[in-house]
């Protein structure tokens, strides 16, 4: 699931707490859902706009391999930061793992099943 509407992306900004990593920021904020929503963002600061679409692309397929991983019912924001364009997709991915696991919204295949 994805976060579209900017009110959206404005409430986990405003009430939610965020981790950084050199390669981009993550955002998160409890929801009432028993899903977690996800929205990317990447501003002009990023480059123009085939890097923020390269930016963006990157976390998604990042997030997309870690979707299973994170713990349901939460609304994740992740903020590009210029140096992501500078790295291989299998770093990003570490660098999301490394992040939830700070935020502790990490769970584990055995903590999932339950």
């Amino acid at each position: 699931m994805r976060l579209r509407r900017s009110q959206e992306f404005r409430r986990v900004w405003s009430e939610g707490r965020s981790w950084a990593h050199h390669l981009f920021i993550l955002w998160a904020v409890p929801n009432t859902l028993s899903h977690t929503r996800v929205g990317l963002t990447a501003s002009r600061k990023v480059g123009n706009a085939v890097a923020r679409n390269r930016a963006r692309r990157l976390l998604r397929e990042a997030m997309r391999h870690k979707y299973a991983h994170i713990e349901p019912g939460w609304d994740i924001v992740l903020v590009a930061r210029i140096p992501l364009l500078e790295v291989k997709e299998s770093q990003v991915e570490l660098a999301l793992e490394k992040l939830l696991q700070r935020a502790h919204l990490w769970v584990t295949s055995e903590e999932n099943r339950r």
